[in-house]
C-alpha cells in the first residue's frame, strides 16, 4: 500500500468532520464569551473583540502586554468556510440524490460570507433630525473627526474634516484648504475634562478653553448608552510660528479658533460625518401609546426623500420595523427626543444585507430537495 500524499492529509483534514463539529463547538463557546463580556465591554466592543477578530486578547491590567486566549469569530468562521468547501468537493459525489445536500453547503458557505462582507463593509451611524429639518448626512458616534470650518461670509462656512484615525497616528497634518499646518500631540478616545486648579501642573493648551482645564485619559465607555468624552491636543503652525495650542472635545460645546489671513478659523470634535447625494426633510413625526398608559405602542416619521440627481421628490414613511431603503442605506425609526419634536433614524449601509436571507433559501431549499429525493425513493422501494 503507498502512503497517502501529504497534501492529500492535509485536505483531508481539513475537509474531516471533526474539524466541523469541533468548529460548532467553538462558536457556541465564543457566543457564550461575547454574551458574557457584553457587561464589562458593552454590545459593540464584545462584538469587535470576541466574534469580528481572529484572535480574542486578553490584557492584564497594568501590563503593555496582551496574549491571545481563545480564537476569535474571523478564525473559526474561515477555518469552517474551508471546511465545508472542501468537504463537498471532496465528501459528496456528484449525482442527483446529493443535489439537496449540494445546495445547501452552498447556503451555509453564503452565510459565512455574509458576516465577512458585514463585518468588513457594514457602517453604522445615525441621523437626528426635528421637525420641519432638512438633512444630507449621518453621525457616527463611535467616531470622531476634528472639523476645521473657515468662514466664508456670515452665513456659510467651509469646513475640512480630518477622521479619528488621522488624529490616532499623532503626525502633523497639512491640507490645501489651511495656511497652517495641525500637529497633534495628543489623542484620548475618552478623557477627563476638569477645571484647573491652582496646585495643578502648567497647562499644555495656550488658547482657549482649554487653557482652563486639566484633560485626562480615561477609560473607554461601555455602556451602549453611553458616548466617550474624546480629546486631542494640537498645535496650529503658520508661517514658521506658532498660532497656539488647543485642547479639544466632544465634550465641550463651543468651538475655538482664532484669525488666520483676515479669515476666522474655527476648531471642534463632532461625530464624524457621512454625506449622502440626497436629503431627508421631517415632515410629521408620530408618538402613539397604548389607551391609559404610558408604554409606547408604535412611533413613525413622515419624511420628504430628495433627490434632483435621479429625479426623486417623495413622501416615505419610516416606522418600526418598515425602514427606508434607498441609495444603498436603510434607515430604521431608533428613537426620539425634545418631546416627540425630534426624531433618531439609525441607518445602515450593508452591502451584503441580502446574502443572510439568499443562504437561508438555500439551505432551505437544499433540505427539502434532500429529504425529498430520499421519501420518493423509500417510498418507490416499498411497491
Amino acid at each position: 500500500m503507498h502512503p497517502k500524499n501529504p497534501w492529500r492529509k492535509i485536505l483531508e483534514a481539513l475537509s474531516s468532520l471533526k474539524l466541523t463539529l469541533a468548529c460548532l463547538g467553538l462558536l457556541m463557546a465564543l457566543t457564550v464569551i461575547c454574551t458574557l463580556a457584553q457587561v464589562p465591554l458593552g454590545t459593540h466592543l464584545a462584538v469587535d473583540r470576541t466574534i469580528r477578530t481572529f484572535l480574542v486578547w486578553w490584557h492584564p491590567e497594568g501590563s503593555a502586554f496582551k496574549f491571545p486566549v481563545f480564537p476569535g469569530g474571523g478564525l473559526i468562521g474561515s477555518l469552517l468556510f474551508i471546511n465545508l468547501a472542501l468537504a463537498q468537493f471532496l465528501r459528496l459525489e456528484w449525482s442527483r440524490r446529493k443535489l439537496g445536500l449540494w445546495i445547501a453547503h452552498l447556503g451555509l458557505a453564503l452565510l459565512f460570507l455574509g458576516e465577512f462582507a458585514t463585518a468588513f463593509f457594514q457602517v453604522e451611524s445615525h441621523m437626528p433630525i426635528e421637525i420641519g429639518q432638512t438633512r444630507d448626512f449621518t453621525e457616527d458616534y463611535r467616531q470622531q473627526e476634528l472639523a476645521v470650518a473657515a468662514e466664508v461670509d456670515t452665513e456659510h462656512s467651509a469646513v475640512t474634516a480630518i477622521p479619528e484615525t488621522v488624529l490616532k497616528k499623532s503626525e502633523e497634518i497639512s491640507h490645501p484648504s489651511l495656511p497652517f499646518k495641525l500637529r497633534i500631540k495628543r489623542f484620548y478616545p475618552n478623557a477627563s475634562l476638569n477645571v484647573r486648579q491652582p496646585s495643578d501642573p502648567p497647562p499644555e493648551a495656550t488658547g482657549g478653553i482649554g487653557s482652563n482645564l486639566t484633560v485626562l485619559p480615561a477609560p473607554l465607555a461601555t455602556g451602549d448608552d453611553q458616548q466617550n468624552a474624546a480629546a486631542v491636543l494640537f498645535e496650529a503652525v503658520g508661517s514658521g510660528q506658532s498660532l497656539g495650542s488647543f485642547w479639544v472635545s466632544n465634550a465641550l460645546g463651543a468651538p475655538q479658533g482664532f484669525m488666520v489671513e483676515g479669515r476666522n478659523y474655527q476648531f471642534s470634535l463632532r461625530p464624524r460625518r457621512y454625506y449622502l447625494p440626497f436629503s431627508l426633510t421631517l415632515k410629521e413625526f408620530h408618538h402613539d401609546r397604548y389607551a391609559g398608559t404610558d408604554i409606547p405602542k408604535n412611533f413613525s416619521s413622515l419624511v420628504r426623500l430628495s433627490d434632483p440627481g435621479h429625479g426623486e421628490d417623495r413622501d416615505a414613511l419610516i416606522s418600526m420595523n418598515n425602514p427606508l431603503r434607498y441609495g444603498g442605506k436603510a434607515f430604521y425609526q431608533s428613537s426620539f427626543g425634545k418631546n416627540d419634536t425630534l426624531s433618531v433614524f439609525q441607518v445602515i449601509q450593508n452591502p451584503g444585507w441580502l446574502i443572510p436571507y439568499l443562504s437561508c433559501i438555500l439551505v432551505s431549499l437544499g433540505m427539502l430537495i434532500h429529504f425529498g429525493l430520499k421519501l420518493a425513493s423509500t417510498l418507490g422501494g416499498s411497491r
